[in-house]
């Protein structure tokens, strides 16, 4: 059950990039360059269910 509920909260990915794109966007202190990165390796979804899967716990 529990790993089903960590699986599920990997789920909320897509929300978390969302809110980086808005923040990223407001932020005067960074360069195109290290946004354009950031922007870009917030999309790899993979890391948190690898981490789950691979018998990682969220908590």
């Amino acid at each position: 059950m529990k790993k089903l509920l960590e699986l599920l909260v990997c789920l909320l990915h897509p929300l978390a990039v969302v809110l980086m794109w808005i923040d990223l966007a407001t932020r005067s202190d960074m360069g195109r360059g290290p946004k354009l990165v950031w922007a870009i390796f917030g999309l790899i979804p993979l890391v948190p269910f690898l981490y789950v899967l691979t018998g990682g716990d969220l908590w």
